[in-house]
């Protein structure tokens, strides 16, 4: 079983077979963020950054760090290497959980880490607070990136957000017909598009059930989607074992959706903007997208240091040079999501592409229940008698069979 798969999304990515894997929490950041209750290892702060140490050993999402080796055109790694003089080895992750495992080796000094990790290595001991006040780019990340359920604890930032975006509604509208605003397109109502419908195949997909309930059976009480105690977890996998009869592929590879769409087994699911623009691209087929009334789930990628990073210097280096305004553009076109950076949309190729991706639209951005590790320490403050993600992982499984 594949767990919080998100491939490359670049169209550039796609044409080179380029198919590796992603995945990235919670629900609006408030203002002092984090879990609360809970206290992480303690575990020291950088007060400065020196010079580089000569090498930075990361963990990335395919796409996140191009060498030129896929794209001659694209190259963040060599312009980074000839200024700081840290040479780039780059490790790519296939899933949060093999990120979360290689992490642990204290082999690598950072990784950019989705939503469905960032607890896990924070709680573990595996990542280290983040001085933001080293980053200089970090001032102009968009606030509502910052101290969040799943980058911060108790005020504090665990690292620097990359990029973002939401999971919408994707239909074809020769298929199904009528206004499309609501998930129960995909829940309530999938059995109109028997075998036809798609997920995504992971576990943190409860939450998009969880979500829909929180709308819709308001007495359940669920308040945040990544904070379900017992009862809520059950309502929300009831719901998915309804659904999967309808379901005809769950994906994780995204050009897996793209096929299927293009082709006709899938004519409605959860997806991304760019698989969207991708298909909309070519001549197969069209599609629609949306993102709910009743909101949507998503994914805020962070750039974390290990605690036993050998090249400490390198990494702040490497932090900050990743989220500048035009390498973080570059990075944000060329993966398909939203920049982290708001300086960013200054330099995007594409000067509509900051409003396709809504890089900088608080109202959208306060929509979007953004990726986060599931605790028993409910990760929005409200108790300890939540579900933690080995308990989804488990559900996940009998949802599927």
């Amino acid at each position: 079983m594949r767990i919080s798969i998100r491939t490359v999304s670049s169209t550039m990515a796609l044409l080179a077979a380029a198919t590796l894997a992603v995945a990235c929490s919670s629900s609006k950041s408030s203002s002092s963020g984090g879990v609360s209750g809970r206290t992480p290892p303690k575990i020291a702060m950088a007060s400065a950054v020196g010079k580089g140490e000569g090498a930075l050993n990361i963990i990335v999402w395919a796409g996140y760090a191009e060498s030129g080796q896929n794209d001659p055109k694209v190259d963040w790694v060599h312009p980074f290497q000839q200024q700081t003089g840290c040479k780039v080895n780059v490790k790519i992750g296939n899933t949060s959980d093999e990120m979360v495992q290689l992490m642990k080796t204290g082999q690598y000094d950072g990784v950019s880490a989705s939503g469905d990790a960032t607890l896990r290595l924070i709680y573990g001991g595996d990542v280290a607070p983040v001085n933001t006040s080293l980053v200089s780019n970090y001032t102009t990340i968009s606030t509502f990136l910052k101290n969040g359920n799943w980058n911060s604890v108790n005020g504090q930032m665990y690292g620097i957000p990359h990029g973002w975006g939401a999971n919408l509604l994707m239909w074809n509208p020769s298929k199904v017909t009528g206004t499309q605003d609501s998930w129960s397109a995909v829940f309530t109502d999938a059995n109109k598009y028997k075998g036809k419908v798609t997920a995504y195949d992971s576990p943190i997909y409860i939450a998009d059930a969880a979500l829909y309930l929180m709308s819709t059976q308001p007495s359940l009480g669920i308040k945040d989607p990544y904070s379900l105690t017992s009862p809520q977890l059950d309502a929300a996998v009831s719901l998915l074992k309804q659904q999967n009869s309808d379901v005809g592929e769950y994906w994780a590879d995204y050009t897996k959706e793209v096929q299927a769409f293009e082709s006709g087994t899938s004519v409605v699911g959860t997806t991304w903007q760019v698989i969207a623009n991708t298909i909309n691209g070519g001549s197969k087929a069209k599609v629609q997208t949306v993102l709910p009334k009743e909101g949507a789930t998503g994914w805020s990628d962070t750039w974390m240091i290990s605690s036993k990073a050998k090249h400490p210097n390198c990494m702040y280096d490497w932090m900050n040079y990743i989220v500048s305004p035009t390498v973080n553009s570059q990075v944000a076109e060329y993966f398909g999501e939203a920049p982290a950076q708001t300086l960013a949309c200054q330099h995007t190729t594409d000067k509509s592409f900051c409003d396709t991706y809504h890089a900088l639209d608080a109202t959208y951005a306060a929509k979007i229940h953004y990726w986060t590790t599931p605790q028993a320490q409910c990760v929005d403050g409200s108790g300890n008698n939540c579900t933690d993600y080995s308990q989804w992982v488990d559900k996940w499984q009998q949802i599927k069979g």
